[in-house]
Protein backbone atom coordinates (compact mmCIF):
# COMPACT_ATOMS: atom_id res chain seq x y z
CA UNK A 1 0.00 0.00 0.00
CA UNK A 2 1.32 3.74 -1.19
CA UNK A 3 1.45 6.47 1.37
CA UNK A 4 0.37 9.62 -0.20
CA UNK A 5 2.52 12.87 -1.00
CA UNK A 6 1.62 15.28 -0.15
CA UNK A 7 2.63 19.07 -1.08
CA UNK A 8 5.35 21.32 -0.12
CA UNK A 9 3.77 24.47 1.04
CA UNK A 10 5.82 27.38 -0.26
CA UNK A 11 6.03 31.33 1.01
CA UNK A 12 5.17 33.83 -1.64
CA UNK A 13 5.80 37.77 -1.86
CA UNK A 14 5.08 39.10 1.39
CA UNK A 15 4.97 35.87 3.93
CA UNK A 16 8.31 34.98 2.08
CA UNK A 17 9.99 38.60 2.98
CA UNK A 18 8.84 38.68 6.38
CA UNK A 19 10.44 35.14 7.15
CA UNK A 20 13.46 35.89 5.80
CA UNK A 21 13.74 38.63 8.09
CA UNK A 22 12.87 36.96 10.76
CA UNK A 23 15.54 34.06 9.78
CA UNK A 24 18.42 37.14 9.41
CA UNK A 25 17.29 38.71 12.96
CA UNK A 26 17.31 35.36 15.26
CA UNK A 27 20.83 34.44 13.44
CA UNK A 28 22.42 37.48 14.72
CA UNK A 29 20.57 37.17 17.91
CA UNK A 30 22.16 33.72 18.69
CA UNK A 31 25.44 34.46 18.15
CA UNK A 32 25.45 37.09 21.23
CA UNK A 33 25.16 34.42 23.80
CA UNK A 34 28.19 33.94 26.18
CA UNK A 35 28.40 30.82 27.62
CA UNK A 36 32.31 31.84 29.38
CA UNK A 37 30.75 31.74 32.92
CA UNK A 38 29.13 28.15 32.17
CA UNK A 39 32.16 26.94 31.05
CA UNK A 40 34.43 27.60 33.67
CA UNK A 41 32.23 26.45 36.35
CA UNK A 42 32.00 23.17 34.34
CA UNK A 43 35.74 23.25 34.17
CA UNK A 44 36.27 23.59 37.86
CA UNK A 45 33.88 21.00 38.56
CA UNK A 46 35.14 18.35 36.02
CA UNK A 47 38.62 19.13 37.16
CA UNK A 48 37.54 18.21 41.12
CA UNK A 49 35.69 14.90 39.68
CA UNK A 50 37.96 11.62 40.01
CA UNK A 51 36.39 9.58 37.28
Amino acid sequence: MAIAIKSIPVLKEKAAVTFNNKVIANSAKRATVDFSKQTSIASKILAKATI
